[in-house]
């Protein structure tokens, strides 16, 4: 069932640790398939370099495991609550990487000072309100804070991204990752500026328009 999204699941989590976004078998992406709507996610506890596409988790919308031996990841809930609320995403990421998450530690966002992760989401990366664990409290904060975009951090806890798939949900948390980094070392050294409404705007647009090959969709496409 759904074996080529648990393939692109699977490979997906696998470029969270390829890319220094997580340690041990914290974070975890989820997709999931238009035709049925049933979700594929990392399974709890399982280390990355463990994970094949049978390990993967098959749940409804509801969180029953259609297909599977292991318990799904313990952030399935918070998955499942931006799913039911987000008709256009089909894939999530989350991460506590660990500058993007120091971004969440203080309680602030990320100001939209570099055109790479504002080409991708079209706005700075907004910082929730601290969120009890737990799928609603979580997922709530995550929405609010989002406002309909394709990013959020949660104070106190790391990064969510999103996207049409489970790959860009995965390349906006890449991108995040790096953005976050880049703006602290540049704040070490003085005042940032962040760029004009009107920019961030053009530079979304442009990106929507320009970005890829012919047929190939981006997450903001």
């Amino acid at each position: 069932m759904l074996e080529a999204l648990k393939e692109e699941v699977c490979d997906q989590n696998h470029e969270l640790p390829r890319n220094n976004l997580v340690v041990g078998s914290g974070g975890n992406v989820s997709g999931r398939d238009k035709e049925t709507g049933l979700i594929v996610i990392k399974p709890s506890g399982v280390k990355f370099a463990k994970l094949t596409p049978d390990t993967m988790v098959v749940i409804d919308i509801d969180g029953n495991v259609i297909e599977g031996e292991m318990k799904p990841s313990v952030d399935a809930g918070i998955h499942l609550y931006l799913y039911r609320n987000r008709d256009d995403i089909g894939g999530i990421t989350h991460t506590h990487s660990p500058y993007a998450t120091s971004f969440a530690a203080r309680g602030e966002r990320i100001p939209a000072v570099l055109t790479p992760i504002t080409h991708m989401i079209g706005r700075d990366v907004p910082c929730s309100r601290y969120a009890t664990a737990g799928e609603v409290d979580t997922g709530e904060a995550i929405l609010e804070a989002a406002q309909g975009g394709y990013a959020a951090l949660v104070k106190a806890h790391g990064v969510f991204t999103m996207g049409k798939s489970a790959t860009e949900a995965t390349s906006v948390a890449m991108y995040l990752e790096e953005a976050a980094m880049t703006t602290h070392l540049a704040m070490l050294r003085g005042e940032v500026e962040e760029l004009p409404q009107e920019e961030i705007v053009r530079c979304f647009e442009w990106f929507r328009k320009n970005y890829g090959q012919a047929g190939q969709k981006s997450v903001n496409s």
